[in-house]
């Protein structure tokens, strides 16, 4: 079974690594957030630290909302997800490997992005680890939460508005613990912060595979 699911996210990140244009459109959306706020805003620095986590997290949100209505669509497409729900490894697994592919090529190079678009707002250099620990969190809750409206939308015109109004509401509580965490880290300490924050990924990780493969049948029946 761990066979299989190695095999599937290897094959998400080859697949992925076809389209590369869909990977960077993601990240070049989040930089030109970063990149745009200090220039519509001014000089001001003590103005874009107190905007930063703010700034980070919208970004962070938005990117992650642009990038999931691809999570299902292409095996969708081709049948492979119909066999892979067919198949005798649980679905909430399968679910699981291919929410951590999406966070690999979605999320992970925002995470490391951040740092960089911190230091632009000039946040402080000690912050950063916990800046970027919060930013794994949040992007893992993204993932897991987004899927639930992938599987929902699935095969539906219009999926990438739907998506948004269906997750928004799950996200808020990852943005607001977030961006409470990040700046928490700028100044005092942002481990409550960062607590609550895994709990929910730990919660999403418990719920949300189970979830969106339940919401995957009902969109293929």
């Amino acid at each position: 079974m761990i066979t299989i699911l190695i095999a599937l996210v290897k094959r998400d990140l080859k697949l992925a690594a076809r389209r590369p244009v869909e990977v960077l459109t993601t990240l070049f959306f989040f930089a030109m957030v970063g990149a745009l706020f200090p220039l519509a805003v001014g000089a001001d620095k003590e103005l874009l630290r107190r905007m930063a986590p703010a700034i980070l997290w919208v970004g962070a949100l938005l990117s992650a909302m642009l990038s999931m209505n691809r999570l299902f669509v292409a095996d969708f497409m081709d049948g492979t997800l119909e066999q892979l729900l067919l198949s005798p490894c649980p679905p909430s697994l399968l679910i699981a490997a291919k929410v951590l592919s999406h966070w690999l090529v979605a999320g992970l190079p925002l995470v490391l992005l951040a740092p960089i678009i911190s230091i632009q707002f000039g946040l402080a250099p000690e912050a950063l680890p916990r800046i970027t620990l919060s930013l794994v969190l949040g992007t893992w809750a993204f993932s897991l939460l987004g899927a639930i409206g992938a599987a929902l939308t699935l095969g539906l015109r219009g999926g990438g508005l739907l998506i948004a109004a269906l997750v928004l509401p799950l996200y808020l509580p990852a943005l607001i613990f977030g961006a409470a965490a990040t700046n928490a880290a700028n100044a005092f300490d942002a481990t409550p912060h960062l607590q609550l924050l895994a709990s929910l990924v730990a919660a999403c990780l418990t719920l949300s595979p189970w979830a969106t493969s339940a919401a995957l049948k009902l969109s293929l029946d």
